[in-house]
């Protein structure tokens, strides 16, 4: 088995899981190096699970133990060769900074926002943008829906889209009126959603409500087991990184994508429509 057809059964096979194996399913999603490159013990804890449960999880998927699901990992990340050449240099970076004064705060969220934008690179790709952007071109109304900390990457989506001449809306909840809002996405429009761990129960249900009319949904989240990830036409999948716990260091990874759909959008506008068959 390659890395690539055991991502597509993790994917595949984790709503059949228990809930500590599921818990441990997203940590793997998330974390595809830790699982190529640290120990069981180190995995366990960072998965907040006993290690045993890690070699219950390899075994469910076929595997004899924790070490050979590991080498699938470890084989995916080798043929990522760009990302582990990335990994090698920060890794050794991080040794040569251990004899050096501290790093400053600043440093510590910088390094953060580069983390956030390579795996930016590994998790959207090409044709993710070119599909999400081809629903939005061909929309009556494009509603834009986020809370809390996505809500800002929203706004900034609404004024791109408003100064391509996009007909949009965003959902922004004002006066406790979302769903109200909501009822306002109606058959020919698309709902572009964000949203992260832990998932706005109200952007959620928007999203199982325009689902379920028919509506084409693309989804901005950080994982593709996210539940919002089920609902969507097209998901584009943004991973978090974390320091000192804050995670709003997606934020550049976000304006990334959502610059690289909103140029995407605009080329496909200008093209013109194809003409009839002769």
């Amino acid at each position: 088995m390659d890395y690539e057809h055991l991502r597509n059964e993790l994917v595949s096979c984790h709503s059949s899981l228990s809930r500590r194996l599921q818990q441990i399913n997203r940590f793997a999603m998330s974390h595809p190096n830790d699982m190529a490159l640290e120990t069981i013990v180190v995995i366990a804890e960072r998965a907040e699970v006993p290690p045993s449960s890690l070699i219950r999880f390899a075994k469910s998927f076929g595997f004899s133990g924790f070490s050979e699901m590991q080498k699938v990992f470890q084989q995916g990340l080798v043929d990522s060769t760009s990302d582990y050449r990335q990994r090698v240099h920060t890794m050794n970076l991080q040794i040569s900074r251990q004899t050096e004064a501290a790093q400053s705060n600043l440093d510590h969220f910088i390094n953060g926002g580069i983390d956030a934008l390579h795996k930016l690179r590994e998790s959207v790709t090409d044709q993710e943008i070119e599909n999400a952007a081809a629903l939005l071109s061909k929309a009556n109304v494009v509603h834009v829906a986020a809370q809390r900390r996505s809500f800002p990457i929203a706004a900034y989506l609404t004024y791109a889209l408003s100064h391509l001449g996009v007909p949009n809306m965003l959902l922004d909840s004002l006066g406790g009126m979302f769903a109200e809002q909501g009822k306002t996405v109606r058959e020919g429009d698309v709902l572009l959603a964000v949203s992260f761990s832990p998932y706005a129960s109200e952007v959620l249900k928007l999203v199982e409500v325009v689902h379920a009319r028919d509506v084409p949904v693309i989804v901005i989240t950080d994982s593709i087991l996210s539940p919002l990830a089920a609902l969507a036409d097209v998901c584009l999948e943004v991973k978090e990184t974390e320091v000192f716990g804050f995670r709003g260091l997606v934020l550049s990874a976000l304006m990334c994508l959502s610059l690289s759909l909103i140029v995407e959008l605009g080329r496909q506008m200008e093209q013109p429509p194809p003409g009839p068959v002769p």
